[in-house]
């Protein structure tokens, strides 16, 4: 017996969701403070349904820092491999609820701590006694954190440990947007399972600049052109053994190499806020997973896990427990 069913390795910060539901960003009067960051929200969701779950980011010697650890202790999520980083801040993150499909969100992270985690950090990890790892890609968007996932990663490879990287892609976060295709390709073959959105995907495998199509100047929401279909086939070619791609309302396909795609449906759910969903997605994947189950029930209970937090205003501190999913799956018929 593993003492951690999942590690999870990224960003972390204070989520400050919008009061007023529907309101344009710049008539917010009020934010709700909840915590965030895709690693520390699978790592919850995870927890939540049972599983010895531990996080490996960093917080700054801050409010927002105590803030984020006691959420965390409070869930009973390993925290002995969060360091405080001096020098380094907390991050931050504002988000407006514009349903039925405006999410804007705002990210402060400059000199953000979770991107000062190290290789030291990673080596007071016992990666042995980890049966699941998993990593963010946002986290590979500068050095020190950079090198601490792909030294993660190789430790997990060594010790026979599964590895899933959740693509996350967040432009805002790369001086050049080509760049985080690099880096993903490179971290691709040493990859299990990875899970990501079509637009995603396509930014994994984004070689060409003139594909990508900036608008109003925001490079926090560009649009990225290519062949869906063959970047599938690419990540596939790297060596990635299951790719899972989200669809949104309409589910998920499964892709294995060899074998023919695979749907899964989502749930009949009309979304207050699609913040987080994928998040949630991952972390019912990976209980399925880890307890053996069919990657069709494993993306089913993940599709569960979106379906209900996407009727919430926030995202980790509305993850579901096991028996709720399992009430929400039975609800509309089952696996």
């Amino acid at each position: 017996m593993k003492r951690y069913d999942v590690l999870t390795v990224g960003r972390s910060s204070i989520d400050l969701y919008s009061q007023n539901i529907g309101a344009e960003f710049v008539e917010i009067k009020g934010f709700d403070a909840f915590v965030g960051g895709s690693p520390l929200n699978i790592a919850t969701g995870c927890a939540r349904l049972g599983l010895k779950t531990a996080l490996l980011t960093g917080v700054g010697y801050d409010k927002v820092g105590d803030f984020i650890l006691n959420f965390l202790e409070k869930e009973g999520i390993e925290t002995a491999f969060i360091p405080r980083i001096a020098h380094a801040r907390s991050s931050a993150v504002l988000l407006g609820i514009q349903p039925p499909d405006t999410f804007p969100l705002v990210f402060y992270r400059n000199n953000a701590a979770d991107s000062q985690i190290n290789i030291d950090h990673v080596n007071a990890i016992p990666m042995n006694e980890v049966r699941l790892l998993e990593i963010s890609g946002t986290a590979l968007h500068v050095e020190p954190s950079r090198s601490a996932v792909f030294f993660a990663v190789e430790r997990a490879n060594q010790t026979g440990t599964n590895t899933l990287l959740d693509i996350d892609f967040r432009a805002d976060q790369w001086a050049d947007v080509r760049s985080f295709g690099i880096m993903t390709r490179a971290l691709l073959p040493k990859i299990d399972i990875a899970i990501g959105t079509e637009e995603e995907l396509l930014a994994a495998m984004l070689e060409d600049a003139s594909q990508v199509t900036i608008e109003h100047q925001q490079i926090s929401a560009p649009s990225i052109s290519g062949d869906i279909d063959q970047a599938i086939e690419g990540v596939l070619s790297l060596g990635v053994q299951i790719l899972i791609v989200k669809r949104g309302a309409n589910g998920v396909s499964i892709y294995e190499a060899g074998k023919e795609r695979v749907d899964v449906p989502g749930f009949p759910v009309l979304p207050l806020n699609v913040l987080g969903a994928g998040d949630a997605f991952a972390s019912g994947f990976i209980y399925g997973y880890l307890q053996g189950w069919s990657l069709y029930k494993c993306c089913r209970m993940g599709n569960a896990s979106g379906a209900q937090v996407v009727l919430e205003s926030g995202c980790a501190n509305f993850m579901p427990r096991l028996s709720q999913s399992m009430a929400f799956i039975e609800k509309y018929g089952g696996f």
